[in-house]
């Protein structure tokens, strides 16, 4: 078959890679014409190195990521309450990692079009038309042409979502933003570092000389926040925090090495294609990072939906199936982001990370 793919973040990429893999011509399509990613980090958690493995593309990812076998739990104190270990599911291999979202992109990228992708930049869709047997799409620059699938990997503000299920889910504010930011690495952090309290934070090794914080807070009203001060907002933000992480917020200065983005949720509950047009990752279920899955799931969608575009010869045959696969994880994660979330802002209970980190590994490591 001949695929376009909207999007060349994470979920696009590993479309890419996957439907290359199962013979497929695959075509990806990316908006920004710079292909720019975010400086700071991402984890990936042991079922996404057994994805990499799936997609054939670990040896690349673990040489450009930073592994570790843990996670701990932290109070506001400061003290350490609990080490989660997490179980592996490659064996020899760690079973989570950091990564620099920029070498995850890199490595997915490569991997793409060493097998053949084409990856073109600067470019969206302005008309989609599915006859039945095929899609015939118009293209930003004027340019036209037909495919057998279409492939929407284009984010939490979906341009293809909107196009082919305009009445579906929309993403919310959930009253929370991420702070993110680049430090050394201390010497003995071996485990992702989770704080609980009002303010939650989590430290992220990314490689033997770097790790990344990200702090969520609550952000009443959705505010902005101007570009000269966001340095002086996030050292803010974490005035109250354990000491350990007092101790980091003194070192942030650089107002263009923070990321701050406000947390959106969704999950479409209908169906998530329509014709030979299929949604997957934040298109369908964006989820905030409490759990650390929202790449993940992206990820495994990319490799379920190529599979089952293998079982049967009908793309709506496979992509029903490939939704029900998916679904009741991709809710789940979600949901229990969401609610860890709410738990922090005082919108819910709150929710004991222990117990949630525990059962999410428990959930992810069923196959996908």
């Amino acid at each position: 078959m001949k695929a376009l793919i909207i999007g060349g973040g994470i979920g696009g990429l590993s479309a890419a890679i996957a439907l290359r893999r199962s013979g497929h011509d695959a075509i990806v399509i990316e908006r920004d014409p710079n292909w720019s990613v975010y400086g700071v980090g991402i984890i990936q958690q042991a079922n996404v190195v057994r994805a990499m493995a799936q997609l054939g593309v670990l040896d690349a990812f673990l040489d450009a990521a930073c592994g570790f076998d843990a996670v701990e739990i932290y109070i506001p104190s400061g003290d350490r309450v609990a080490r989660v270990p997490s179980p592996a599911l490659v064996l020899g291999k760690p079973a989570n990692v950091g990564i620099g979202r920029r070498a995850l992109q890199q490595v997915l990228g490569d991997s793409a079009k060493a097998l053949g992708a084409d990856i073109r930049l600067g470019l969206t869709v302005e008309t989609l038309d599915d006859d039945g047997a095929g899609v015939d799409v118009r293209f930003s620059d004027g340019g036209v042409d037909r495919y057998d699938v279409v492939v929407g990997a284009d984010g939490v503000y979906s341009q293809t979502r909107n196009m082919i299920l305009p009445d579906a889910e929309k993403p919310a504010f959930t009253g929370q933003g991420v702070w993110r930011y680049n430090f050394p690495r201390p010497a003995g952090l071996d485990a992702l570092h989770v704080y609980n309290g009002p303010i939650g934070v989590g430290l992220v090794p990314m490689s033997a000389e770097q790790i990344y914080l990200f702090a969520t807070s609550a952000e009443p009203g959705n505010p902005h926040y101007a570009r000269a001060d966001l340095a002086a907002t996030m050292r803010a933000k974490l005035a109250n925090t354990a000491p350990q992480i007092q101790a980091l917020a003194a070192q942030i200065s650089d107002n263009d090495g923070v990321v701050y983005r406000p947390l959106e949720a969704m999950v479409v509950h209908g169906p998530w294609s329509k014709g030979r047009v299929v949604l997957l990752g934040d298109a369908v279920h964006a989820t905030t990072p409490h759990l650390g899955q929202g790449a993940g799931m992206a990820i495994e969608d990319a490799i379920v939906l190529a599979e089952e575009l293998g079982k049967v010869e009908s793309p709506e045959a496979a992509f029903a199936a490939y939704r029900d696969r998916r679904y009741e994880r991709c809710r789940y994660i979600v949901e229990q982001s969401l609610a860890i979330c709410h738990g922090q802002i005082g919108k819910g209970p709150p929710v004991d990370n222990y117990k949630a980190t525990a059962e999410m590994f428990a959930v992810v490591s069923q196959p996908i």
